[in-house]
């Protein structure tokens, strides 16, 4: 076992690693990606849906749909509909049994979909699910938590789907912004199926960083573990200055590659 994976497993035994986990986790049940997505709203506002594409990104494509639309809910019906896995699935997957099994108290998702509240159920594990200030109200002692960071299907409200959504979520200001930042002083994010060129987790990390050295905490624990395939080498010097460790996996397989890292955290 090399040294990063032993971090992350003794992070874990001391109860301080706490999951952030991102549309990379999921890619194995093959939902449509947001370019399928575009192409559907597209059809359904009457563009032409390579003419669609290349008149802004995806957040404000989204933001003009919804626009058009009057509100979020034929955006979140069609996505309802598309981001469902089956329990077979599910149950296939290793990384999702890891999560529900290896008594992880709470768990982050930017994820819509509901596979890893599901696969709690199916293998036979209680959560309480929290996207909204009424959940965090819920929450019940001793029960896992998963906070839906980009809201739920359940919601309206909560969803992070345009780009104003994205904006005031860049305020981190929200409760659930509040609760992040209680959460991780004193333990460290254990980033899962993000890629290090998305910018919201560059800027979650280096706001992370600052968090945790304005409190004194970045030489107890790292301030993150980012997972991923082929980091470069100004990638990993700008991530070890935020002090963030990094995990590699499988570079030609991603799902078997987070679930081999999930088991060895068994």
């Amino acid at each position: 076992m090399n040294d990063q994976i032993q971090k992350c497993k003794d992070i874990l035994l001391a109860g301080k690693l706490i999951p952030f986990v991102g549309a990379g986790l999921s890619a194995r049940f093959r939902f449509p990606t947001w370019s399928g997505l575009l192409d559907l709203i597209a059809e359904d506002l009457s563009w032409d849906p390579d003419v669609f594409k290349l008149s802004g990104d995806y957040l404000q494509l989204a933001e003009y749909y919804v626009a058009q639309k009057g509100s979020v809910g034929e955006l979140r019906s069609k996505l309802d509909k598309l981001l469902n896995a089956s329990d077979e699935d599910i149950i296939k997957s290793k990384a999702h049994e890891k999560l529900s099994t290896l008594n992880f108290p709470l768990i982050y998702t930017t994820n819509y979909e509901d596979t890893i509240e599901r696969a709690f159920k199916l293998h036979g594990k209680d959560c309480h699910v929290i996207a909204n200030i009424d959940h965090l109200q819920e929450m019940r002692q001793g029960v896992p938590q998963i906070v839906k960071f980009h809201g739920t299907f359940t919601d309206d409200e909560s969803l992070v789907l345009t780009e104003s959504d994205y904006f005031e979520r860049l305020e981190f200001e929200s409760p659930l912004d509040i609760k992040l930042r209680g959460d991780m002083l004193g333990k460290t994010l254990l980033f899962l199926g993000y890629s290090f060129s998305d910018m919201n987790i560059r800027l979650m990390l280096y706001k992370l960083m600052k968090l945790r050295k304005a409190h004194k905490l970045s030489e107890k624990l790292p301030t993150a573990i980012m997972t991923g395939s082929s980091f470069t080498p100004i990638q990993r010097n700008l991530l070890e200055k935020w002090d963030v460790v990094v995990v590699e996996l499988n570079p030609m397989d991603q799902s078997k590659g987070l679930d081999d890292f999930m088991e060895n955290l068994s």
